[in-house]
Order: C-alpha cells, then structure tokens, then sequence
C-alpha cells in the first residue's frame, strides 16, 4: 500500500497502513495499520501515527510528533474513535493530538493549511477549522472548537467546551474559560510586577549581609511611591546620585536606563529584611 512512498528502512510500518504517492516516512517512524497517509506527506523522523489517523496531502509532521493515541479521559474505552488531519497541514515538534471519544463525536478533527507549534497538545474531540495558528505550547482540553484563521498564542490554555470564533486571536500566556466571538481579540490581563529582590539567591552567590541591605535600601528609593513615570525618574535620579560607588545598584540603574522597547516592571511591594 505504499509502494510509490520513500520508506527509510529503520521506519516501522504495520501492514494494512496505506501512504500515499510521493510520500516520504523518515527515520524511526512508527506507522500502525489503520493509519491513512496521504500524497506527498513528510514525515520527518521519530514520528508516531497510530489509530485511525488520517493525514492529509502534502502535510509536513516534524520528529517527536505522536498522533492518534488514546485520550487522556479515563470515560474512554476503547471505541474506535479518529484523529483527522487536512492538507497542507504543519505538525511540529513534540505535538500531541488523541482521537475522539463516544460522547465527543467520535473524532478530533485538525483542519487544512494549520500550523501546529511545537508542544501543542490537541485533546479528544476538539475540532480545529482551517489556517488556524497553534503558537508554541498552547493546550486544547477535549471538546474545544476553534474556528478557521483563528490564532492561538504561545502558552495558552483552552478549557473544555470552549468555542473560539473564526478569525479570532488569543494574546499568549492566557487561560481561555470562556467562548470568544468570531474576529475578538482576547488577552490575559496579567501584569507582571517586582516582588522585590531576589535576597535568597543573593545569599547564595556570596553577596555579604551589608551589601544587601544597601541594595534594598537603593531599591525602596527607587520604586517607593512610585507613581507618574516622572516620579520614578526623579527617583532614580536621586539613588544614582547617592549610590554612585555601589557596582550593585549601579548595575541595576545602568539596567533601568538602558535601551529597550520594552517598559519595566513595577514594583507592588520591597523585601522588609535581609
């Protein structure tokens, strides 16, 4: 069934798999019997396709890839449920994507033209539209519908049910517990904030009692009511004035002034000891 495909001779393919014509399986791929490969694909080594796994023309599933396994829902058992995959479709390293379950449908569906991360994980019975984007390390729980040209940033969490609407896009590091609405943007409102230094790690590299201290001293000047960003330079002003000796606090205030397009992180509290 795979007479017209290029198979590297350390692959392990079941009899019963079909591969397509043009097809290339690189080294140590593991192919059961039930998996559907189409023209064209590249499997570039180290990949496992198992179950009743369909992969579509001209794909790409980079190594370390495992597709079709069981799902992680101990309600399964052992219905011969799919994973569909489309054309043109990117799989890259370390993704994971299981099949479907018998309250779910019975198939997890990965549309054409996608762009599958590194990491991502696609849980039972989700089903991904077409030219969807999963950025790094995104996590689809079962049952999650995401619509075409959708765009899922890195990181993020998708929680069981949710529909994302197309054309949608998901800002990283967010935890999505509701639906979002065809062409919405949603972001985590995060904001990351300075706990204080870091006086543990200080303590371990050496640094002596009297010079952390100090550094914290520079630091409550520096972030103390910290308010208008003309606040907080004033006050930088002043500590880089009065520490102008000290290579730690220094070395902060050279840190704070340096270039950058990003903004600093505030300070929500300071360290009381040492």
């Amino acid at each position: 069934m795979y007479e017209n495909a290029s198979i590297h001779p350390t692959a392990i393919i079941e009899d019963g798999a079909t591969i397509g014509d043009g097809s290339v399986v690189g080294p140590y791929c593991c192919i059961s019997k039930d998996v559907v490969i189409g023209d064209n694909v590249m499997l570039k080594s180290h990949v496992v396709i198992t179950g009743h796994t369909s992969i579509g023309d001209n794909s790409v599933i980079f190594p370390f890839a495992s597709l079709g396994q069981i799902p992680q829902d101990l309600k399964y058992k052992g219905e011969q449920a799919r994973l569909e995959i489309g054309a043109n479709t990117m799989i890259r390293e370390y993704v994971t994507a299981h099949i479907g379950t018998e309250g779910g449908g019975m198939v997890t569906r990965i549309g054409s033209d996608c762009l599958i991360m590194a990491y991502c994980h696609v849980a039972h019975d989700c089903i991904i539209g077409d030219h969807v984007i999963l950025v790094n390390g995104v996590n689809l729980s079962g049952h999650v519908t995401i619509g075409d040209r959708a765009i899922i940033g890195g990181m993020s969490v998708v929680k069981q049910f949710i529909r994302i609407g197309p054309h949608a896009m998901i800002g990283g590091f967010t935890g999505v517990d509701r639906d979002v609405i065809p062409y919405g943007i949603v972001r985590s409102d995060r904001v990351t904030t300075l706990k204080g230094l870091n006086i543990i790690g200080l303590k371990r590299f050496g640094f002596e009692i009297d010079a952390i201290k100090t550094m914290l001293e520079a630091y409550r000047e520096m972030f103390e009511s910290e308010g208008s960003r003309e606040h907080f330079t004033k006050n930088i002003e002043k500590v880089r004035l009065k520490y102008m000796g000290n290579k730690n606090v220094m070395r902060i205030i050279e840190f704070i002034q340096g270039v950058t397009k990003n903004p600093i992180c505030t300070a929500v509290s300071a360290e009381d000891e040492a």
